[in-house]
C-alpha cells in the first residue's frame, strides 16, 4: 500500500525548488503538479491551487492561517532532524510547532513556503 498526500501550493516552481533544496527527489506527474518522494511508499503531491481546486468541492484552506494537518517525517537520528529543519529554514521556511526533546523523541518543525506544518521526528530505540 502507498500513501499520497496532496497539498495545494500557490507557486509550484517555488515549492519544487524549496523541496529540492531540502534534498528530496521530485518528479512531475502532469501539468500543475509534482511529486515529492518521501520514500518508496510515500509521496507528497504538490498541486498548483487551480489543479487542487479541481479535485475538491470545499474551499481550499489557507495553511498560513489555519492548520489542516501536521506532516511528520520520521528520521533515524537527531542529527538528521536538525539537518532537515535547518535546510528548510535556510530555504525560506519558518519555525513551527514546539521542539520536543524528552529522551523518547526528538522533534522539530517548520512551516513550508505555503504555510503547511511539517515536523521531523526521531524516536529513541528501546533498549534490548
Amino acid at each position: 500500500m502507498q500513501l499520497f498526500v496532496n497539498l495545494p501550493v500557490r507557486d509550484l516552481d517555488r515549492s519544487k525548488k524549496f523541496f529540492t533544496d531540502l534534498g528530496f527527489t521530485l518528479f512531475g506527474m502532469a501539468e500543475g503538479m509534482a511529486s515529492v518522494v518521501i520514500n518508496q511508499e510515500t509521496q507528497v503531491m504538490l498541486l498548483a491551487e487551480p489543479v487542487f481546486a479541481s479535485y475538491v468541492t470545499k474551499e481550499i484552506a489557507d495553511a498560513g492561517k489555519s492548520t489542516e494537518a501536521i506532516l511528520v517525517v520520521g528520521m533515524e537520528n537527531p542529527a538528521q532532524v536538525d539537518d532537515l529543519v535547518d535546510k528548510a529554514l535556510a530555504a525560506g521556511a519558518t519555525p513551527a510547532g514546539v521542539k520536543q526533546e524528552d529522551g523518547v523523541r526528538y522533534q522539530r518543525g517548520f512551516a513550508d513556503l505555503d504555510g503547511h506544518h511539517w515536523e521531523a521526528l526521531c524516536l529513541a530505540q528501546p533498549n534490548s
